[in-house]
């Protein structure tokens, strides 16, 4: 009653200070853009001090404290944390010595005005943590506050411009160890628990404080700078193999990114932890960044690709050290800065790590397949998206920005030349080293280091979606000589948009390839170089793979790909052909006829991969069961010959991964468990323990007559108590019986059972297997319902994988029927869910215009 009184009391004052539809916009669920920019004006020189008392059990409540000194400038209004808890969860709050009664609505604390002073403010108060992103497991817990959970962990300022530095406290059970962004400076036992005093850490953005607990191992290496890492991996062999490289791989970013940038390593310490079920591959916390496990521990079967990706995520979080954490984006609509440069820096620092990769093959296949899969879709959106609150800011994450916004900038290097790209970048760093920065910001230091019109520029590649569709009108003279050569570019979407662009065409001759650089500008442009050129046995178009869009193809004359020498122009053009396939002009079975040659031919890892997922897709999601059954006999074939054949370790893991997707015939299933029950070796096939985990799921999922058998063989074989908790979750969705996989999706609609994200999205699709849909699709309107609460409980990539797993998997029309009886019957879904729908359900889509047969 005293709080709810307190509450009428106050809400009457302001409403009465000043207008409801401010005030409704200072005090709406979240933190909109007039609440952060009110307190950035009224906020200055923030310190937070915090402890946390972690028990022993998961389920007992972290009670926990916090003072806050800060600096006000205004007292028009009161002062506004952000605390998205239950009141109950708030103990007590002090304002300058003062007790206060307990003010707290709509996800925000109230210090009233009457309790503050212009200048020195001290905000105290005790609260139990709240468990949303504290990731509590029975014996290790970490912090995920991206991009803006830290308030439901503590009360905060949660929005990216108001810096802090922060105090921390922990106490935890005695045998556990702590990683926090800054060092332990006092240690004290209280017995059966040790508290951990931090000294004060470096300035950072709420979304970027972090402390990780529990029953780690840890390692302390200097490879330059002294770095500690806390590990749970249990496999004497990949600490061995990998250990030495992870603190390698983190101390020559680290050099590369000191050199590019002119500017020290800017933090205390670059410390960081490998978690077992972390929800995504990295995360750039200052001073100790977070990683999923499996993607640092390899051993001797990793192949060059899994090595390459390792060091590209290393790479990519240390480089947010200087992007995101030293220079922040001021609001989360331009979140995708801070990614675009973690990339596009991680793709420069491999070059001189992995001197024999052909970098810009391996930029392409990185970036350009994960670009197009959204930006063809009906959900696609511009790099830069407009964002009125932050509690939207998760959606804003995906493969546009992550993988088309990289595109972009390597373009914009292009154009503007990599020396005063380079020194535009170092202004930028020097500028806004320690405070936040907006895209606009950037490209008014760029525009004074290039005669290019970057607001022009700019406002096509970063303000608008889509991509280019590109077409062609060669005219020959009588000698068969180029007479006329001319390019078209029309937006996908039918706008105006034209993406200026650089890219390469080859001229394919029998003895050599005649290679011209083009210059995209205007909707039609001349080729005037290839005037009079004899006429060529094929086109390439992006023969270098800088271009960006879907480019001319003859759909009958499809041999000559396998046979480019240059692998950068294989992969583009089998690139080009799966992007044509989709858009309808190339037929799904000579588009599978042609890349089943790439993989009787394909000679090179990334190229292969691209060829190898291309086919995997056309054959499940856009031929007819009858097609199927014609192709698999003879894909099944070409593979067991490849697997037999002598060719390189990296190339048979590629090829094994194929067939193992594939192997649901009765031979083939033989075949499969013949592997795994290592009754039979492939030559130069290196496998480990994950490997034949997925075999055995396969196998469970193919129906091997000896599935469960397989199963439980597999479970009682796990040396990591992780790893074999992870298989015991996934069990039920590999069951035969139906009753215990409807279970299982049943059981998804308590959050408790979602929390391993990870785990969730392996068993989903384990349930809506092609070979199962038949008996998983009564779930597919379950999976859209419930799409809104993923949202609102899980973190920033889950909403979009639980999609992808679920409806995503789907090329039926029963299932195109669902999505569009969903959509019909939610007139007011959520712009933003509609629009992760669209990105998970392209191959739906365009599957219904391709099939010539419906299921």
């Amino acid at each position: 009653m005293k709080i709810f009184y307190s509450l009428l009391c106050f809400y009457t004052l302001i409403f009465n200070s000043f207008s409801q539809s401010k005030a409704n916009a200072l005090f709406e669920n979240g933190v909109s853009e007039q609440l952060a920019h009110f307190r950035k004006k009224q906020i200055s020189d923030l310190q937070y001090t915090l402890s946390f008392e972690i028990p022993n059990q998961k389920a007992e409540n972290i009670n926990s404290n916090l003072t806050v000194n800060l600096s006000l400038s205004d007292l028009s209004q009161p002062l506004i944390f952000d605390f998205k808890e239950k009141t109950s969860n708030i103990k007590t709050i002090e304002a300058n010595g003062k007790k206060l009664s307990i003010v707290h609505e709509n996800g925000h604390i109230v210090i009233p005005v009457s309790a503050l002073i212009l200048g020195k403010n001290t905000v105290s108060i005790s609260f139990i943590a709240g468990n949303l992103s504290l990731n509590r497991n029975d014996d290790f817990l970490y912090t995920l506050l991206v991009p803006d959970r830290a308030s439901t962990l503590f009360p905060c300022f949660d929005q990216p411009d108001l810096k802090a530095t922060y105090k921390l406290s922990l106490s935890v059970p005695k045998d556990w160890s702590v990683l926090a962004g800054s060092d332990v400076v006092k240690k004290l036992e209280k017995e059966d628990f040790t508290v951990y005093t931090f000294g004060e850490s470096d300035k950072m953005s709420t979304y970027l404080f972090s402390f990780v607990a529990g029953k780690f191992k840890s390692a302390i290496q200097k490879p330059g700078l002294e770095m500690t890492m806390l590990y749970r991996e249990n496999s004497p062999e990949k600490f061995r193999v990998s250990a030495d490289t992870i603190f390698n791989l983190h101390q020559q970013s680290l050099d590369f990114l000191e050199k590019y940038t002119n500017y020290k390593f800017p933090f205390q310490k670059l410390d960081f932890a490998s978690i077992p079920v972390f929800q995504y591959g990295g995360m750039e916390h200052v001073g100790a960044i977070q990683y999923r496990e499996s993607t640092l521990f390899l051993d001797n079967s990793a192949t060059d690709s899994e090595k390459l990706n390792r060091a590209k995520l290393i790479a990519h979080e240390t480089s947010h050290m200087w992007f995101g954490d030293l220079v922040t984006m001021k609001w989360f609509d331009d979140v995708w800065m801070k990614e675009v440069f973690a990339n596009f820096m991680a793709d420069k620092i491999m070059n001189p790590i992995f001197p024999k990769v052909n970098h810009n093959l391996q930029f392409f296949t990185a970036h350009y397949p994960s670009a197009y899969a959204e930006d063809r879709s009906l959900g696609t959106h511009p790099i830069k998206q407009h964002l009125a609150n932050l509690k939207n800011a998760g959606s804003l994450y995906g493969a546009i920005i992550y993988n088309k916004a990289p595109i972009m900038m390597r373009q914009l290097e292009a154009s503007m030349g990599k020396e005063a790209f380079q020194k535009g970048i170092q202004k930028y760093i020097q500028k806004y080293a320690n405070d936040n920065a907006d895209w606009n910001n950037l490209v008014e230091l760029l525009d004074a280091e290039t005669p290019l019109d970057m607001k022009k520029w700019s406002d096509v590649w970063v303000n608008k979606s889509g991509r280019a569709i590109f077409t062609d009108k060669i005219e020959y003279d009588s000698k068969n000589r180029i007479k006329s050569f001319e390019i078209q570019q029309q937006a996908e979407d039918k706008s105006e948009n034209i993406w200026p662009q650089v890219f390469q065409i080859g001229l394919v001759y029998a003895k050599d390839v005649k290679v011209l650089s083009v210059n995209i500008n205007d909707q039609n442009t001349v080729v005037k170089e290839a005037e009079g050129l004899e006429k060529p046995l094929a086109v390439i178009y992006n023969y270098n793979g800088f271009g960006y869009g879907v480019f001319p193809l003859d759909g009958n004359n499809l041999n000559y790909i396998a046979s480019l020498k240059d692998e950068m122009s294989r992969a583009s053009s089998y690139s080009n052909l799966y992007e044509n396939t989709l858009i309808g002009n190339v037929s799904p079975e000579k588009a599978f006829d042609c890349f089943l040659k790439g993989i009787e031919t394909e000679q090179n890892e990334l190229v292969l991969r691209i060829v190898s997922g291309s086919l995997n897709t056309i054959y499940w999601r856009l031929l007819t069961e009858k097609q199927q059954n014609k192709f698999q006999k003879q894909l099944e074939g070409v593979l067991n010959e490849r697997l037999q054949a002598n060719l390189s370790a990296n190339i048979k893991k590629t090829l094994f991964g194929l067939f193992s997707s594939i192997a649901y015939s009765n031979s083939a299933k033989a075949s499969l468990y013949k592997v795994w029950n290592r009754e039979i070796s492939i030559p130069n096939l290196k496998l480990n323990e994950d490997d034949y985990t997925n075999m055995a799921m396969n196998l469970a999922i193919f129906k091997h007559p000896k599935a469960d058998e397989i199963l439980e063989k597999t479970r009682t074989s796990f040396t990591n108590p992780d790893k074999q908790k992870r298989f015991e979750f996934l069990l039920p969705s590999l069951s035969k019986d139906e009753s215990v996989r409807n279970a299982f999706m049943e059981s998804l609609k308590d959050d408790s059972n979602r929390e391993k994200e990870s785990w969730v999205s392996v068993g989903l699709a384990n349930i809506h297997h092609p070979l199962r849909q038949e008996s998983a699709q009564k779930y597919i309107r379950f999976s859209l319902d419930l799409v809104d609460e993923i949202q609102r409980t899980g973190d920033i990539f889950f909403p979009k994988d639980w999609l992808d797993n679920t409806v995503g998997k789907y090329s039926s029309k029963f299932a195109f029927d669902e999505v569009q009886r969903f959509l019909k019957e939610n007139p007011n879904f959520s712009p933003i869910l509609k629009r992760k729908l669209f990105q998970a359900t392209d191959l739906l889509y365009k599957a219904q215009n391709i099939k010539k047969e419906t299921e």
